[in-house]
């Protein structure tokens, strides 16, 4: 995939949306209330595009939680992600070295995206929790719903689904399942004001 980083554009920008495991009353079945800290990673939706748009590759890495096992009847109807198919993934670290090895080597100027920050901050929490090492972590992230509200002015209705109908469009595949969340963000990329891209990017935490 060498030649993707040698656009004009520059290198194509990683979108990477993320499911986890949930429950209906957000609280995990010992009590907790649920968030970062106690959900886990069941799929990692990747989608790699330029920012015109243009859709290069998808890829779902899928991953098997080892705290809270069992998915919630919520999250596998939310997510259509089921239990036999969380069963038969590899953990975190595996799935991170799955990704990374499909990555590719990343090029100096390579930036990863999510729609808000949840994803990053989820991911950079669980990775060090397992001890995955996502090559990404060591490179800036942008968070797309920030440059898509400064472009359009838009300050509430702003979810993914809200941010596509703004443009007439409709969703395409599945709501909340990560890889289908990742090619819908893509078809808004046309209609990002990209001269704001380097002063809205996340600076990386750690090196990986």
């Amino acid at each position: 995939m060498g030649h993707w980083f040698e656009r004009r554009d520059g290198s194509p920008l990683l979108i990477v949306d993320l499911e986890a495991t949930c429950w209906e009353d957000q609280r995990t079945p010992d009590g907790e209330g649920q968030g970062i800290h106690n959900m886990e990673i069941i799929e990692l939706g990747c989608a790699l595009a330029t920012r015109q748009g243009e859709l290069l590759d998808t890829r779902s890495f899928m991953v098997r939680p080892i705290r809270n096992s069992a998915l919630s009847s919520f999250c596998t109807e939310l997510t259509g992600i089921t239990q036999s198919m969380a069963d038969a993934s590899p953990t975190l670290p595996k799935a991170v070295k799955a990704m990374n090895s499909w990555l590719g080597d990343l090029s100096n100027d390579f930036i990863w995206c999510s729609w808000g920050n949840y994803d990053r901050l989820h991911l950079e929490a669980q990775s060090m929790l397992d001890e995955a090492q996502p090559a990404i972590l060591a490179r800036p992230h942008l968070n797309l719903k920030r440059i898509w509200r400064c472009t359009t002015g838009q300050k509430k209705k702003n979810g993914l689904a809200s941010a596509l109908a703004f443009h007439n469009l409709a969703f395409e595949g599945r709501h909340h399942r990560g890889v289908d969340d990742a090619r819908n963000i893509v078809r808004l990329l046309p209609f990002m004001k990209w001269s704001l891209e380097s002063e809205l990017l996340t600076s990386p935490e750690r090196t990986v």
